[in-house]
């Protein structure tokens, strides 16, 4: 989900971008199945396991080509400049915020995957040139998260909502650990120049490449096309009977 510009100064990786595009089109899936589930045309549960992990794969593609990009940019340029990239993503973050603020007072979004994004590449840009280090680190994250209690904080997000002004529900929420880790393991995708994989030329490839370069605008937009197809197609039928 990150914005175009991040890859501007270097020569883009087709591979990449079909990974990042694989996230994009899970994504849209994700939503478009929540949508179907919100105006009634299938029901279940998205804290069953399948939708879970389903939503987990999409984390774990879109934060690992995080770091990985970022590895790519250093590797390319000594001192890259990433303003333009963290002034976009910044405003894209604060768009989704105040969009979902108006739209569901109750569940808006104020850390989702954008904002997660922001703070964890500002977080990784030091080590990401060092990517045997990052993802060792990230590595140490995750297996602590899943093997040990040292990471849970269950009592935390109560605790905030006490203290700021924030809805206890939330549409999309992402927390620091682990995902932290996959972040930081991500430069070490680029030291293994898994970027450099061939990709074949379809029109699959192609359609996944596209959706990977663009990621940011779709991210902005899928949702508000998606919302309003399934809902019109909800107004018709219910006119209709």
């Amino acid at each position: 989900m990150q914005p175009t510009s991040l890859c501007e100064s270097i020569k883009r990786s087709a591979f990449l971008d079909v990974y990042r595009g694989t996230a994009v089109l899970l994504m849209i899936i994700f939503h478009f199945c929540w949508d179907l589930r919100n105006f009634g045309f299938v029901e279940f549960s998205i804290y069953d396991p399948f939708w879970v992990y389903f939503r987990s794969v999409i984390l774990t593609l879109f934060l690992s080509a995080v770091g990985w990009s970022t590895y790519l940019v250093f590797t390319k340029k000594a001192n890259p400049s990433f303003w333009k990239r963290d002034l976009k993503l910044f405003i894209a973050a604060i768009a989704i915020s105040l969009a979902t603020y108006l739209a569901m007072p109750n569940q808006w979004i104020y850390f989702g995957i954008l904002h997660f994004i922001f703070i964890a590449s500002l977080i990784n840009r030091p080590i990401a040139k060092y990517p045997i280090f990052s993802a060792t680190i990230g590595a140490t994250i995750i297996v602590a998260y899943h093997a040990t209690d040292w990471l849970l904080f269950p009592n935390a997000f109560s605790t905030i909502t006490q203290y700021v002004a924030i809805p206890e529900r939330t549409l999309d929420i992402v927390f620091p650990f682990p995902w932290i880790g996959v972040v930081l393991i991500g430069p070490l995708l680029g030291y293994l120049h898994l970027h450099k994989l061939p990709t074949p030329n379809n029109i699959i490839i192609v359609m996944l490449s596209f959706m990977g370069r663009y990621a940011l605008p779709i991210y902005l937009l899928h949702q508000l096309v998606l919302f309003a197809l399934v809902g019109s197609v909800k107004m018709v039928l219910n006119l209709a009977y």
